[in-house]
């Protein structure tokens, strides 16, 4: 096994093998227990992909390999979220392309995918009421009108509108009330982005989960779920055993998705998650003992892949998406490692080695001698050999 420098986030480089890659799935059906999507990244145009930003940066075809490789894995594809940077480089117009393409090429395979739509063609502050929702129900035409499902995401503007609660709910009633197919809602923490603080009129989430559960109970037939990522496990628990019959609880919990999904009795959380988008082998391999009634192997595989989401997801955790695309650049599922509005940045040259290390504990990439190749010639070009 090829050793290579690595560099650690405490500062050291140290020389490291790779240990090998687990005996996992390249293909497999979708999970008949459980509704699993894997929030997907971009994949930028390494020579336009810029700080400087502006339009163009996007590799469509390898975009769209990436959504064919988890779709392959019988997992669907939540498009345009945050892990494809939306509203950190992803703006409206490429967020609406994005949603198009995607929507038709799940359909010519027979795949699934939901879209998320917000408020992004606003600027974040200084809006009406009014003209925030009527951002949302732009949007919300635009891509039912692709024949695609939504998620209705966290809005920045309207967390910078809104003075309380009544004004949360009535943008989501009209949204709601608006929509001809029932939608996922999308509750997003501050950990993720600290524009949604206070989110729902509260500023402890605690207090919003009233809010929430009543306005899916009213809405119940307009909603299909909702995802939720504040890396409260109790929390959700607590929203899960609040919804009513037949809306599902999405986890978007990144650090403990495995008891989530796995569940307590009759009460699970499906799943829309970006750490799938990291683990696609690993989850459908999962998933599948999970449908055979085998939750000690469903732990066995899963379990494991927590440490690698968490060291993703640390803070600030907004820059998870750096490791979405180091580690599917090492795996070859993209061809370079740049991201767009030059995003990559984000991260340091440590935190990507300790990424490195902690993938390989769990047996991801799919040719260690590949992946040794790739990591030694970034990190060498980097000025570590």
């Amino acid at each position: 096994m090829t050793e290579i420098a690595l560099p650690a986030a405490d500062g050291t480089v140290r020389p490291y093998a790779l240990d090998g890659s687990a005996a996992l799935p390249a293909q497999a059906a979708p999970s008949a227990s459980r509704l699993a999507y894997a929030a997907a990244h971009v994949v930028a145009d390494p020579l336009r992909a810029s700080a400087e930003g502006g339009s163009g940066q996007i590799d469509w075809d390898a975009t769209l390999r990436l959504r064919h490789r988890l779709w392959d894995l019988g997992l669907g594809v939540a498009e345009a979220m945050d892990t494809s940077q939306r509203g950190m480089g992803l703006d409206w117009p490429s967020a609406r392309e994005l949603g198009r393409r995607s929507v038709a090429e799940a359909r010519s395979r027979g795949a699934k995918v939901v879209v998320g739509i917000a408020t992004d063609q606003l600027p974040v502050r200084g809006n009406e009421l009014a003209a925030v929702r009527d951002a949302y129900l732009e949007q919300l035409a635009e891509i039912e009108g692709l024949g695609g499902e939504v998620v209705l995401m966290a809005s920045r503007q309207l967390a910078d509108a809104a003075t309380g609660v009544e004004d949360y709910v009535s943008v989501y009633d009209a949204v709601l009330r608006a929509a001809s197919r029932p939608v996922i809602l999308h509750w997003l923490g501050e950990v993720f982005d600290p524009a949604l603080a206070g989110y729902w009129g509260h500023p402890e989430p605690a207090k919003a989960l009233t809010v929430v559960s009543d306005l899916i109970t009213r809405h119940a037939a307009s909603v299909r779920g909702i995802k939720v990522s504040l890396l409260d496990a109790e929390l959700e628990r607590e929203l899960r055993r609040r919804l009513p019959a037949g809306v599902h609880l999405f986890t978007g919990d990144d650090y403990h998705y495995t008891d989530l999904i796995a569940g307590d009795g009759d009460r699970y959380s499906d799943a829309l998650l970006g750490a799938f988008a990291v683990i696609g082998r690993q989850a459908a391999a999962a998933l599948t003992r999970l449908d055979a009634g085998d939750e000690d192997g469903f732990r066995e595989i899963l379990a494991p892949t927590e440490a690698l989401s968490r060291l993703v997801f640390a803070a600030p955790t907004r820059f998870y998406k750096v490791g979405v695309v180091w580690l599917a650049y090492l795996d070859g599922a993209q061809d370079h490692f740049r991201m767009i509005g030059g995003f990559e940045t984000g991260r340091s040259l440590g935190h990507l080695g300790d990424l490195l290390r902690a993938a390989d504990a769990v047996g991801l990439f799919a040719d260690p001698e590949f992946t040794a190749r790739r990591a030694a010639g970034y990190f060498a070009a980097q000025g570590i050999w």
